[in-house]
């Protein structure tokens, strides 16, 4: 049984297309005898005229086995899901280019767990660009096959952490670089591959927003700090570090998984009284840190073959239905764009809310 991804809720057809990036103002830091930073980013947006391209597959084939590894999975026991994104439509522009969200995804975990929102955030008229931060991602494949796996050594302390936030910032805004030349109609792919030639234009720059889980929450807040491109941030589930912590004077969003009756985490406290800009602090009942990541809904359906026990998702995922803890993430996180990107207020973010009785609002 192939797995399966909830499909998007929005009214326009997703498109999608890869880029590999390279830095070579910097070495790479993880593994210095790379002469520079080697990135690939995916590109997700509106799309016109999708039919006849194909579908994107949720992971890149060659990082399959990686993966697969990385999660204890025998090879070949899952049939992994393909995404509802078409490779290489024609983008649809709109009236004056699209809002941009950039996704960053945690330690050692990649882009590829990010689908849901991102496909949610595309099909409602966002250009979402996700970020695979190379070494300190499980896998990341590049044009020809070649895979560059997790290569981080030493305990993960607040040392590496800091250090793993600093080359997150500056891939950001690497990349932030590399949107403006896309817009202008460069083509900043290394191997020249062909882009739609919709991509010109297609950007509205000065509406840019960040979200990321865990450790690409805190990149969010750190990215924020140093590049004024970046408009409004969401952070999912991520413990922050210094910089991160001081706040912006631009809005941002705290979402996290359920904190029971323990203590709120410290570095979101001073988070909170740093932040002079707009700010809010969400909790998702009943949900875990896995829960902000496309596992909420493959793990359940993978359970079987795997032999997990429903105890076992359950830890893994919280009690949380799936549908509930899919639907709430995204229509929170659509809801702080829309309106900071968009100045759309549909009001879900002043106070509780009826609809959504597994949103808590801490503050």
């Amino acid at each position: 049984m192939r797995l399966t991804l909830p499909a998007p809720s929005g009214p326009h057809p997703i498109g999608t297309v890869w880029l590999h990036l390279v830095d070579r103002a910097r070495i790479d830091p993880w593994q210095p005898s790379r002469p520079a930073r080697e990135l690939m980013v995916q590109l997700w947006y509106p799309a016109r005229a999708a039919h006849g391209h194909p579908f994107a597959p949720w992971m890149s084939p060659a990082a399959v086995p990686f993966f697969e590894q990385a999660q204890g999975i025998p090879p070949g026991t899952l049939l992994l899901p393909t995404s509802h994104a078409r490779v290489a439509a024609p983008v649809d522009r709109g009236r004056c280019g699209r809002p941009v969200v950039v996704y960053s995804p945690g330690l050692r975990s990649d882009r590829s767990l990010g689908t849901l929102l991102v496909e949610e955030l595309a099909s409602h008229g966002y250009l979402v660009v996700a970020i695979d931060h190379t070494y300190d991602a499980d896998q990341v494949e590049f044009p020809g096959g070649r895979v560059e796996s997790f290569a981080i050594t030493g305990d993960v302390d607040d040392a590496l952490i800091g250090k793993a936030l600093a080359v997150r910032t500056a891939d950001t805004r690497f990349v932030l670089d590399q949107l403006t030349a896309l817009n202008a109609g460069h083509n900043a792919d290394v191997g020249r591959r062909r882009l739609p030639p919709t991509l010109t234009g297609a950007f509205h720059l000065p509406c840019t927003g960040m979200l990321g889980h865990s450790l690409g929450g805190a990149t969010a807040a750190a990215a924020m700090r140093a590049d004024r491109r970046l408009q409004a941030g969401v952070n999912l589930d991520g413990s922050l570090l210094s910089p991160a912590t001081a706040g912006t004077d631009r809005p941002f969003l705290l979402f996290g998984s359920d904190p029971g009756p323990g203590p709120e985490d410290p570095s979101w406290d001073q988070f909170w009284a740093s932040q002079p800009g707009w700010k809010r602090e969400l909790a998702l009942t009943g949900s875990t840190h896995t829960s902000f990541t496309d596992l909420e809904t493959l793990l359940p359906q993978a359970a079987p073959s795997l032999g997990l026990t429903p105890s076992q998702v359950t830890q893994a995922i919280g009690t949380l239905a799936p549908y509930r803890a899919i639907h709430a993430q995204r229509d929170y996180v659509r809801a702080f764009f829309d309106l900071h990107l968009r100045h759309h207020d549909n009001h879900l973010l002043q106070h509780p809310s009826p609809r959504y009785p597994q949103i808590r609002f801490i503050r």
